[in-house]
């Protein structure tokens, strides 16, 4: 019987192993030579940055055209024939050692890692392309989004402590558990609960405990009250991402975008994935549980992106939601493909590209803010909100949304979507107009 056709197929020798790392690597090795010999980006010559470009576009057609027909087999190589699970950036770590001439090593990432955004040489970019085509393969990227959807460790560690405790402080973020609800803080108060790798690390831990705790049924996110001379004492929900921490160079492709996205948020959306992969195009989590946000202030970017994945959104009058992409330059996370869900195309288009604001008492606003209340009252609205989830019946609950998820958002169509995120963000991110942007709108 012939194999099927999403099936890994087994070559010795692997004609992979014969092919990119040695042209691959020669082309990493050239580029390192070509600018050990130029002065830092921000000092060469039109002429000079034009030709690095070049000779970066050079070996990143060959290396697209090479994982076009290799990825499969390079993944299996690089987890067991999938009976390892690796995340991004392990997957990552694993193809610089075994495959050098796919991705870079750990050194060049290190030294753009200490630049500022304007000043990278764009490394980073190559990661995107190989995890591209990871996720644009059913095979690969269907493990992948399995392997992402695990429990982190670090929640495993602090579980026992968290039922023991019923709370855990993680920094910019705080868990707490209180009569069957699992309440995820944002105390990120240096930014206004602003976005950036390390919040984003423990979000996913978070988020992770939420989901492990057996004695909690419903998960809730708000921001905690600030601590910022403008703000403080009232509640804030989210900025966005750091711009300042992007500006500065200090927002990764792997902990914060593709994390992000892949971890915390697909997980509050999914829920985690089981021990063991089944390779199907929409597998049953092993645990999901329904989401409640409480919006105080405002909902900025990626704040914004969150209220599109749970299942009921309070937010306080005189609050308002954005996914203010434009002024930014780079892709808000999944937030334009699941805004216009929302809210249409049209007003979405607004949103992204005009960074048009959208209050939550108007008709727009409403379509993502299920109840507006008093400020004073939001706190009461949550605890109802819980009580008519439970009313509801949360078995009856997980059902339907998962039904919704797989109308609106098979696994798939994730997938493929973040695949072309992959590649288009690292791209974004490491733009002129990204650097030009920031510098205009964030550089006082």
């Amino acid at each position: 019987m012939a194999p099927a056709p999403d099936t890994v197929r087994r070559a010795e020798p692997r004609a992979a192993d014969r092919d990119v790392p040695r042209h691959g690597t020669a082309h990493f090795d050239e580029v390192r030579r070509v600018l050990a010999r130029l002065p830092e980006k921000s000092a060469r010559s039109p002429a000079q940055e034009r030709s690095v470009q070049e000779l970066f576009a050079r070996g990143r057609a060959a290396r697209e055209e090479f994982l076009r027909r290799h990825v499969r087999e390079i993944y299996a190589s690089l987890t067991d024939d999938l009976r390892a699970a690796p995340r991004v950036a392990e997957l990552l770590a694993a193809a610089a050692r075994h495959h050098p001439g796919l991705v870079p090593g750990a050194a060049d990432l290190a030294a753009d890692r200490e630049r500022p955004q304007r000043a990278k040489e764009g490394w980073e970019i190559d990661q995107g392309i190989f995890i591209a085509h990871v996720l644009d393969d059913p095979v690969s990227g269907r493990h992948l989004l399995h392997a992402m959807a695990r429990p982190r460790p670090r929640a495993l560690e602090l579980l026992d402590e968290f039922r023991r405790r019923d709370t855990v402080d993680l920094g910019p973020i705080a868990v707490h558990h209180e009569k069957g609800v699992g309440h995820v803080v944002f105390q990120n108060h240096g930014c206004l609960n602003a976005e950036d790798d390390d919040s984003n690390q423990a979000l996913e831990v978070a988020v992770d405990l939420v989901l492990l705790d057996d004695r909690i049924d419903v998960g809730v996110l708000r921001g905690a009250p600030a601590t910022h001379p403008k703000w403080a004492g009232r509640r804030v929900f989210g900025a966005g991402i750091n711009l300042t921490h992007l500006r500065q160079g200090r927002i990764s492709l792997v902990e914060f975008f593709l994390d992000r996205e892949l971890g915390a948020v697909n997980k509050m959306y999914r829920g985690h994935s089981g021990p063991h992969h089944t390779g199907e195009a929409e597998p049953r989590s092993v645990r999901e549980k329904p989401w409640i946000a409480a919006v105080d202030a405002f909902a900025i970017g990626g704040g914004c992106q969150f209220l599109l994945v749970v299942d009921h959104v309070l937010a306080e009058e005189g609050a308002y939601v954005n996914l203010p992409a434009g002024r930014e330059g780079i892709i808000p996370g999944c937030g334009v493909m699941r805004l216009p869900r929302f809210v249409g195309e049209g007003v979405a288009r607004q949103a992204v590209f005009f960074s048009r604001d959208l209050p939550v008492d108007s008709p727009e606003g409403r379509m993502i803010v299920s109840d507006v209340v008093p400020g004073a009252a939001l706190g009461g609205a949550v605890d109802q909100a819980v009580e008519g989830l439970r009313a509801t019946g949360l078995s009856s609950v997980l059902a339907n949304r998962r039904s919704m998820r797989i109308a609106g958002e098979p696994q798939d169509t994730f997938r493929r979507y973040m695949a072309n995120y992959a590649r288009d963000q690292s791209y974004c991110a490491h733009s002129q107009a990204v650097a030009d942007n920031l510098d205009r709108n964030w550089g006082r």
